[in-house]
């Protein structure tokens, strides 16, 4: 069973990564520590979720353990909003890299399509809170990006939240340098992105799946909001594997040859989502799977509607 994803740039990405978003602080070095422990190589983290300083103290940690060496890791990050205009790319990824403490990403996403209005404010809102945009393309964004790669900054480059149009308006930018290696973007049984996952993968892009549990501790979740991890359908599957619903909902992804960054601080569940490789799904439970969608989305991004760059009006 392949447990690797091989990229465009012929680098191999681990198909199960550790997801950062929304591990506090004072958490997230132990959580960064328990998965490489449990054998995780690929950790997915981001400027925006705030906590990239104490990401790299846990790699760090691991590093100087001798557990691991930094070339076995597989470490992603991500441009925010505010820094889209092109000369403000580099000084993005150099203050990651520093709150990092290492020489190089292995993968650098564009976060979202949107440019945001620059300055000290992730979210900078007009008097309708609504994000201000900074006006700019994300092409020249991706312009920005590509030097990064030539600066031996970041080995690969890729996209986050963009919809297909999107993908090909790179794709098809006069003077491209380096296609984008990944698409990560929300997946899981009630958002299957069957068609966006199928024209990446078409394109030679690899998918990431990100919220792959539905992110149950999202900070704006309703109490009337599915559960993934309570679905009784998926918790049969589970029980017939003798697995745990989480174990299913990875998988799931795994045998669509889809990488995925489940998220978790808790060192039992960070070794349990790991454990993915000893089982199998069958045709049938994975058409089942994919016969859950109701375009759900964990991450709708509704302060941005109105963006002219905002991905999720289209199809996919």
């Amino acid at each position: 069973m392949a447990t690797t994803v091989k990229l465009n740039t012929g680098a191999q990405c681990p198909i199960v990564g550790l997801g950062t978003w929304k591990s506090t602080e004072g958490k997230v070095t132990e959580a960064v520590k328990a998965a490489i422990s449990a054998g995780y190589r690929h950790i997915d983290g981001a400027f925006v979720y705030q906590n990239e300083t104490e990401v790299g103290v846990g790699v760090h940690a691991m590093i100087k353990d001798g557990v691991v060496k930094r070339e076995d890791l597989f470490i992603v990050s991500k441009l925010w909003c505010t820094f889209h205009g092109k000369s403000l790319v580099r000084g993005a990824c150099e203050k990651t890299l520093s709150d990092l403490k290492l020489d190089y990403l292995d993968l650098y996403l564009i976060h979202w399509p949107m440019g945001y209005k620059a300055g000290s404010e992730l979210f900078p809102l007009d008097s309708e809170g609504e994000t201000v945009s900074d006006e700019t393309s994300f092409l020249e964004t991706w312009e920005g990006m590509e030097e990064l790669v030539d600066a031996g900054l970041v080995k690969a480059i890729g996209v986050s939240n963009f919809n297909k149009a999107q993908i090909e308006a790179i794709l098809n930018k006069p003077g491209l340098k380096y296609k984008p290696a990944s698409n990560q973007v929300e997946c899981h049984p009630y958002l299957t992105q069957e068609k966006l996952i199928d024209f990446c993968h078409s394109q030679g892009i690899s998918v990431t799946a990100y919220s792959p549990l539905g992110s149950p501790d999202r900070p704006w979740a309703k109490p009337e909001d599915p559960s993934l991890l309570e679905d009784p359908n998926i918790k049969a599957i589970a029980e017939k594997h003798k697995k745990t619903s989480a174990q299913v909902l990875i998988r799931f992804h795994i045998q669509r040859n889809v990488i995925v960054i489940p998220k978790s601080i808790t060192p039992h569940r960070i070794q349990e989502n790991f454990q993915v490789f000893d089982f199998e799904l069958t045709e049938e439970e994975m058409k089942t799977i994919l016969g859950f969608h109701r375009n759900w989305r964990v991450c709708p991004m509704q302060l941005s509607t109105k963006h002219k760059d905002y991905p999720f009006h289209a199809e996919f």
